[in-house]
């Protein structure tokens, strides 16, 4: 299980109803299912501790381990 938080850059303060995808690396882990932040920016995904890339409403934002809380600024 992970957790991804999108805070917008200008405001600093949690985007709420931004898009969120994990593509993983490796044939076998494949995609996570779209999750939509809440009111804190979050979106919360079931799926194990991975390598891989997140984008926020379909743009790249980060790539590497994806575990734990991971920050994003837009």
């Amino acid at each position: 299980m992970f957790t991804v938080q999108v805070i917008e850059s200008n405001s600093g303060k949690p985007a709420e109803g931004k898009k969120v995808s994990v593509i993983f690396n490796g044939f076998t882990r494949g995609v996570a299912r779209d999750q939509y932040t809440d009111r804190n920016g979050e979106a919360h995904f079931s799926e194990d501790n991975g390598d891989g890339t997140i984008y926020v409403q379909g743009t790249k934002a980060y790539e590497g381990r994806i575990e734990g809380r991971k920050i994003i600024y837009t």
